[in-house]
């Protein structure tokens, strides 16, 4: 079964997904050990993971498409990717739609934001015209019936924050229309926006939570009551990371030493979260 048809079979049961952010693969594989259902590979974690630069639409389509499929291959858990603004004309996201097809990705969103587009809770968003952005829509759809892939869909907006909740809510309506399996409005920081949404938009739709807005109290049951599909954490791995990196190398720092980190992870605890049993048992039987 692909991931699309697992996260297809997820969606069916009214559940909420949970998907948290993971900037990397190593992280894809924590979130699929701590038993959340899906991953979700986002632009801000990636462009920081393989660049240590912000979220302002620097990687390419192929550097996104190649960094999903080193996630899939690591993982049995379904994968939920970025896919930006689908990367240029109607022919870029019927290539976007067949790289992330093949990479085995089981979902993607592309967001209505001019190019180069920037991290959502960032000001100063520029949007393209709605017409143009349900092109984006409509082109993605049309690819993956003329590929027959099940990819899922996530029509995303940005609107929000530059230019209101009716808006975001007018788009986020029009990109269902045009076929996305999903709406997500993006941006959202307090609670009375997800509640808004809630209220105004009707059909699957999918909510980020980011980690210090009013928003991100909100638990996965009052997101499910709301009528929620899916819920995106998407940098609460990330800052965790680096809060612990820059935590272990002041006390490297400071002290000299390694020895009394708290909290410190052992070799043996790491070398079961990379496998690296399974890889020495295969060594082993095959060995000459």
């Amino acid at each position: 079964m692909s991931g699309a048809a697992r996260l297809r079979a997820l969606l069916a049961t009214g559940d909420i997904v949970a998907a948290p952010g993971a900037p990397d693969v190593l992280t894809a594989r924590l979130v699929e050990r701590a038993g959340f259902p899906a991953v979700y590979m986002t632009g801000l974690g990636a462009t920081a993971a393989r660049l240590g630069q912000p979220d302002l639409g620097l990687l390419t389509q192929t550097e996104m498409a190649d960094h999903a499929r080193a996630m899939v291959c690591a993982v049995r858990t379904p994968v939920i990717a970025d896919a930006d603004t689908g990367y240029g004309g109607p022919l870029n996201v019927r290539r976007t739609v067949a790289e992330y097809t093949q990479a085995g990705v089981a979902a993607f969103h592309i967001e209505d934001q001019e190019s180069p587009k920037r991290c959502g809770q960032m000001a100063g968003l520029r949007l393209v015209s709605r017409p143009e952005a349900e092109m984006r829509i409509a082109a993605a759809v049309a690819a993956r019936q003329a590929f027959g892939s099940d990819l899922v869909i996530m029509g995303r907006t940005d609107a929000l924050q530059p230019e209101g909740l009716a808006a975001a809510l007018g788009r986020a309506k029009s990109y269902l229309d045009q076929g996305a399996d999903l709406a997500f409005v993006d941006g959202v920081r307090t609670r009375a926006e997800v509640e808004g949404i809630a209220r105004g938009l009707a059909g699957p739709k999918v909510v980020s939570l980011v980690d210090g807005t009013d928003a991100a109290a909100l638990t996965r049951l009052e997101l499910t009551q709301m009528g929620f599909s899916v819920v995106f954490y998407a940098v609460t791995t990330l800052f965790a990371a680096c809060t612990a990196i820059e935590q272990a190398l002041a006390h490297l720092s400071d002290t000299g030493r390694a020895e009394a980190l708290t909290g410190q992870m052992s070799y043996a605890k790491f070398s079961e979260i990379v496998d690296l049993g399974r890889f020495q048992a295969f060594a082993h039987d095959h060995e000459a």
